[in-house]
């Protein structure tokens, strides 16, 4: 376990949340990396100092007034009022229960299905044959409703969930950024050694893109690289697999997320994802930038959108 992987962990082993396997992992690495023990000895001090801090009860008199401005309590349901609640119900269920009574073969001594359906064992086994079909059908158009889903999306949603999930996580607790420095050449040598690939490292403050830093962050069952950019007031996580890894994705149209705007692509042996609460407009830029920076190209005027 290393400290992407502790830290979030640090609150819940606080407060005894984590299983016995998890909790013996956390310990053995908290014993192992200074900055993740002063981090959790924090942790245990506020919580203690909040167990501890005094408590003030509130006075008798104040208490008496909120109890009297409440209104009376009603356990017993007047008779009226259970007979039109139950009266509401009984439609209610009776649509419930009928539902799927278009799956029923109609029952009657005419011709068509209701003779079929009433003619015996030879009626129950065409009916149940028929009722069978259906139900494959309707299997078919479930399966097919979820393969459009990913189609459109472009991406298995648990991956696309996991990257939002993490930048979002990044942010919220303050550690978004492992080391900290515009300089591309402090950034990237900072990676060697912690990942099994080297990250291209661009500056793009040329085109409004100015780099911030980098971190390590663990997304689709591996370490990642993900080089932070700030545009404005935003913050753009821009995550770098090797295009060859299983976990790296496809390319494919931006897509939005739970409010954030998520781009994906390949490009210089790597695929590239960019995930930020800025306006999807500004994604599309950084790729353009980044793309031209690569290949050695004038990355173009700074871009002013949101």
């Amino acid at each position: 376990m290393d400290c992407n992987e502790a830290r979030p962990l640090l609150d819940a082993n606080a407060d005894h949340e984590l299983t016995p396997p998890q909790s013996r992992d956390v310990q053995r690495h908290i014993e192992t990396c200074d900055a993740c023990r002063r981090e959790s000895e924090m942790v245990r001090a506020m919580k203690g100092a909040v167990r501890s801090a005094t408590y003030h009860r509130a006075p008798d008199d104040l208490r008496a007034r909120i109890m009297a401005a409440l209104p009376p309590a009603d356990f017993a349901e007047p008779e009226e009022r259970a007979r039109e609640r139950i009266g509401r119900s009984e439609p209610r269920a009776r649509q419930r229960k009928g539902w799927l009574d278009w799956l029923r073969l109609p029952q009657g001594q005419g011709g068509g299905f209701g003779s079929l359906a009433g003619a015996g064992a030879g009626g129950a086994h065409v009916g149940a044959a028929w009722r069978g079909g259906l139900a494959l059908a309707l299997c078919a158009l479930v399966a097919a409703g979820i393969a459009v889903s990913l189609h459109r999306t472009g991406e298995p949603l648990p991956l696309v969930d996991e990257l939002v999930a993490s930048h979002v996580r990044a942010q919220l607790s303050g550690h978004d950024i492992d080391v900290v420095s515009s300089d591309q050449h402090t950034v990237k040598p900072w990676f060697n050694g912690k990942l099994d690939y080297a990250p291209p490292v661009e500056d793009l403050a040329a085109s409004g893109f100015p780099l911030a830093g980098g971190r390590l962050d663990y997304v689709g069952h591996r370490r990642v690289a993900v080089l932070t950019y700030r545009h404005a007031k935003h913050v753009i996580d821009v995550y770098v697999f090797p295009e060859d890894d299983r976990s790296a994705g496809k390319p494919g149209p931006a897509l939005v997320r739970d409010g954030y705007s998520v781009a994906r692509w390949r490009d210089d042996g790597m695929m590239w994802w960019a995930v930020t609460d800025a306006a999807p407009e500004s994604l599309g830029a950084l790729q353009a930038a980044l793309t031209a920076r690569l290949h050695g190209a004038d990355p173009g005027t700074p871009y002013s959108g949101s």
